[in-house]
């Protein structure tokens, strides 16, 4: 192997840089698979809260949708402080007071405060990820970064499962706390990772006396040349104008928000629709639609990491098959009644084809933002990308805890297989632009 190879290192140097840009991909991967636990589980317990609290399913969407502004709101400042404050702090803070939020989220009765310790739970959760990007761009150079990023970003499909577990083991162990046990029992994952991500994850060469790496794809090198000389003598909310002029970027914006729309109209729902539609017990809703979040873990670590060898420079090309096929599995699900055994099999293998797909676009979208970003501004533009994200997020959770009050179910997964064939549509008019 050539010192070009090696991203400007020597053999040896290149192992040792191997070593900790492997250990760091771990270390973050399993601890933002591990926030997921202190994230999504309110939503995962939301016929037992909905019940115990007596709300109705719009009062609980517009709780949920607190988290998902917080945490889009947040998501567009902390992507570029985590740059100027440092992202490894970020990423300690945020796990830390993310845990206290649940634990004190579980001790409440009033809605507004429940709503006040969520919010603030979602804004801390913020700071995670963008500050995970920016230290991957310290390890991870461009031509391996869709590898990088989809697998982490598959550990947030088993963080989901994680946190689905845990809640049932929680409701079967502490059955007197009720939905309270789903904000104490999943606070110990992130807890016990926070503390070994601090033990052995570096924050980049320097912290183990290397030099940063030299790109080898000669189309990212010269756009992190031309990222730097526009950066110089700059204000520090330059990065923002230098994003928001790039059209492609503008295209992931978009594609970004309607994956929200798609990820969460499915994944805040469907345990609902177990439950209501079918008449299964809660944490027989739960564990039915785990498939769902299995398929994303797996289609966000094959889709981006394929884009690496095939379409470097145009991860949206992955766009349009993969809307297509979500559509089809969402649209042909609404037809099954799992209390059928083989209609269970195949509303399974529907799930789990569908979390594929839908995840395997935004894994494509976080290789993309660390792409464009570079190593001078990966955070920000991962922070506006997931701003926008959490605004579809955020939309669907007050839109559809609204219509199906008043519509029925039908009506999320004729929506739903509606935003995926457009992401689609938008992939493929990427794909036919020079």
């Amino acid at each position: 192997m050539t010192e070009y190879q090696c991203y400007g290192y020597t053999k040896n140097e290149y192992k040792l840089f191997y070593k900790y840009a492997i250990r760091y991909l771990l270390m973050f991967s399993f601890l933002y698979c591990c926030m997921y636990c202190t994230r999504t589980n309110l939503t995962n317990v939301a016929p037992v809260i909905i019940k115990d609290m007596g709300w109705t399913k719009a009062q609980f969407g517009l709780l949920s949708s607190v988290m998902f502004w917080a945490y889009g709101i947040g998501q567009l400042v902390n992507g570029r402080l985590c740059e100027e404050f440092g992202p490894r702090m970020f990423l300690i803070v945020s796990a830390v007071i993310s845990v206290v939020a649940n634990l004190a989220f579980g001790f409440q009765n009033s809605l507004l405060w429940m709503a006040v310790i969520w919010g603030i739970n979602g804004y801390v959760q913020s700071m995670s990820w963008p500050a995970g990007m920016s230290l991957l761009t310290k390890w991870w150079p461009g031509d391996r970064r869709g590898f990088a990023s989809g697998f982490a970003l598959s550990l947030s499909g088993l963080g989901q499962v994680i946190t689905t577990l845990s809640i049932v083991l929680g409701l079967l162990w502490l059955e007197d706390w009720g939905w309270r046990s789903a904000f104490v029992v999943p606070a110990i994952f992130p807890l016990a990772m926070v503390i070994i991500f601090v033990l052995y994850a570096k924050s980049e060469p320097s912290s183990i006396g290397l030099k940063d790496y030299v790109e080898n794809n000669p189309f990212k090198a010269e756009q992190e040349i031309k990222i730097k000389k526009f950066y110089e003598n700059k204000s520090k909310i330059y990065p923002y104008l230098i994003l928001l002029a790039n059209k492609k970027f503008l295209v992931w914006v978009f594609v970004a928000f309607l994956q929200g729309l798609i990820r969460y109209g499915l994944v805040s729902w469907i345990p609902l629709y177990y439950v209501e539609n079918f008449g299964v017990k809660v944490t027989s809703g739960l564990l039915q639609s785990l498939a769902l979040p299995v398929g994303m873990g797996l289609g966000t670590l094959i889709v981006p990491w394929m884009t690496d060898k095939y379409s470097p420079n145009n991860r949206l090309a992955a766009a349009v098959f993969s809307g297509v096929v979500a559509a089809s599995c969402i649209v042909c699900f609404a037809f099954l009644d799992p209390r059928n055994f083989w209609e269970m099999v195949i509303v399974e293998i529907l799930l789990f084809v569908a979390g594929f797909a839908i995840y395997s676009v935004t894994g494509c979208l976080w290789a993309f933002s660390v792409d464009v970003g570079g190593r001078m501004f990966a955070g920000t533009s991962a922070g506006i990308l997931n701003f926008s994200q959490y605004v579809g997020a955020a939309t669907q959770s007050v839109l559809y805890g609204f219509l199906i009050d008043k519509i029925g179910w039908n009506m999320i997964f004729t929506s739903v297989a509606g935003f995926c064939l457009l992401v689609a549509f938008v992939g493929f008019l990427s794909c036919r632009e020079k």
